[in-house]
Order: C-alpha cells, then structure tokens, then sequence
C-alpha cells in the first residue's frame, strides 16, 4: 500500500506518533514514538526490553496514528496506518534508520541513543491506510 503525497509529507513533518500494539492475549497497549518515514515504510526504536516490543514479537500487527489537533476543527488532519512489523536489530539497515532518526531529532544520540544490541528499530509496513482533514 503507498501513502499519497499529503499523507506522506505529514508522516515526514510531524514529530510524533502513537503506536498501538495488543499482546498474545489480545490487551491493548498504546505508546508514543518518534519515528521516520523511509521508502514508504515508517521506523522508530525501542528498547530491547520493551512492552510494545514484547507485543509485537507474540502479534506483528500494528496501528499508527500520526496526527494534529486545532480548537478549529476545520484544520483537524491525521492518518491511521494499520501493517505489519518487522525487526531490524543490527547491521547497515539498523545505521541507515537510526541515522535517519538521529537527523529528524538531534536529541536522540546524547538523551536516549539506539545502540546495537541495545535496541530494536521497528519496521511497520502499511497495510491499510485511513486518513482525514487532507480534502478531497
């Protein structure tokens, strides 16, 4: 599935989203991440340890949801990406995604650093894609 152009630049812009995962006995779990979106795919990192990638390890399937809030609601805009994970634990697709982090959010390497063997970059590939406020 390809994002349009609209909901591809507003992935790329905007600084967070919310991951939902569900564990193997179906209970939900929703956390912010800080992601990129790289050749149509969205990334983000995580602790080796972590729940959400407990979640997805028992239930690769993911939802996503990147969006904006205005008290006008007339400039409310979002998309929902539903995919399908994979996991990317080392080697030079592991350095190309975690450079690509680095260059969105400068923070990273000195307040929470992705190291290899330390952490996990999730891949999410888009399934089915919902989106709202980006006219017609």
């Amino acid at each position: 599935m390809r994002l349009k152009k609209a909901e591809t630049e507003f992935i790329q812009w905007e600084r967070v989203c919310r991951v939902a995962t569900a564990d193997s006995e179906g209970s939900p779990h929703a956390v912010p991440v800080c992601h990129v979106l790289v050749d149509g795919k969205i990334y983000f990192a995580t602790g080796a340890g972590a729940k959400k990638l407990q979640n997805l390890k028992a239930n690769p399937r993911v939802a996503l949801s990147v969006d904006l809030y205005s008290d006008s609601w007339t400039h409310l805009r979002g998309v929902l990406v539903q995919g399908r994970t994979r996991f990317i634990e080392r080697g030079p697709r592991f350095r190309k995604i975690r450079s690509a982090l680095y260059r969105k959010y400068p923070q990273y390497p000195d307040e929470a650093a992705i190291e290899e063997g330390d952490s996990v970059i999730v891949e999410v590939t888009p399934s089915r894609v919902f989106s709202w406020g980006f006219g017609a």
